[in-house]
């Protein structure tokens, strides 16, 4: 009866998901002509926003946050840095634009893009997306395209991992973001977050729960090579991964 409980609840977020993307997304691209940027981020964080919302008063997946001490505040628009979460769902993705006090330009691969109504939206904002099959220009876009934006106040967020991974289970960290980051001189902040405990990889059964989002301190990297900051940014979240959910990573006897 639980899990029918929960198949209930997460077909109704989801029909919740299809009915508000429509209207919102289509909003978005009639209006994206004349409204660029900052404003037009704003409309789509808010559709973001009530996603977010509706799993919680849907799902009830909640969430909490520890560590918004240690990223810039709004009011402080010259503060740049580089924000590198672990990546377990799409809750992480959603749940950003609305718990960062500054914009965030996404670098992800180009066939989100081809989703109706989402992909067009997002196509619409100055975000990074990819080819993955054609590395060296993926990467100059990202640095080029990185440094163009973060220059503009927006906060460039990568998933070192480079995809989502299972509760419990670490990916290969890359350096991509850190490269990026050495490159434009900016910070990298790890981020732990453990949103597979209510939104498993590659599901859509969502289960009641709370959700930890961890922020660590800004990791400098003048004058350090990425490889050395990557193994910083990794060990960091991994440990912080267990601590926050210990039986996750339990040993089994």
């Amino acid at each position: 009866m639980q899990r029918l409980g929960w198949i209930l609840r997460s077909a109704l977020f989801f029909l919740f998901l299809a009915v508000t993307v429509v209207p919102w997304a289509t909003f978005v691209v009639i209006v994206s002509p004349v409204v660029r940027g900052a404003p037009l981020y704003r409309i789509c964080a808010g559709w973001l926003t009530t996603a977010i919302w509706g799993a919680r008063l849907i799902c009830g997946v909640r969430w909490r946050v520890q560590g918004m001490e240690n990223v810039p505040t709004a009011a402080d628009k010259r503060a740049a840095v580089l924000l590198a979460p672990k990546h377990q769902s799409t809750w992480e993705t959603f749940a950003f634009p609305m718990l960062m006090p500054h914009p965030l330009c996404y670098v992800f691969k180009r066939e989100l893009l081809w989703i109706p109504f989402f992909g067009w939206a997002i196509g619409s904002l100055d975000m990074i997306h990819i080819d993955r099959s054609k590395r060296n220009e993926a990467w100059s876009k990202v640095a080029e395209q990185g440094k163009r934006y973060m220059s503009q106040g927006s906060w460039v967020i990568m998933f070192p991992e480079g995809t989502r991974t299972a509760r419990g289970q670490q990916g290969t960290y890359k350096s991509g973001a850190t490269r990026l980051a050495i490159s434009a001189g900016t910070p990298v902040v790890p981020i732990a977050v453990t949103s597979a405990r209510c939104w498993p990889r590659k599901s859509f059964l969502l289960r009641p729960g709370l959700i930890d989002v961890s922020i660590g301190r800004p990791i400098p990297v003048v004058g350090r090579q990425p490889d050395e900051v990557t193994r910083e940014v990794e060990t960091w979240i991994e440990a912080e991964m267990r601590r926050l959910d210990p039986e996750a990573y339990r040993t089994p006897a």
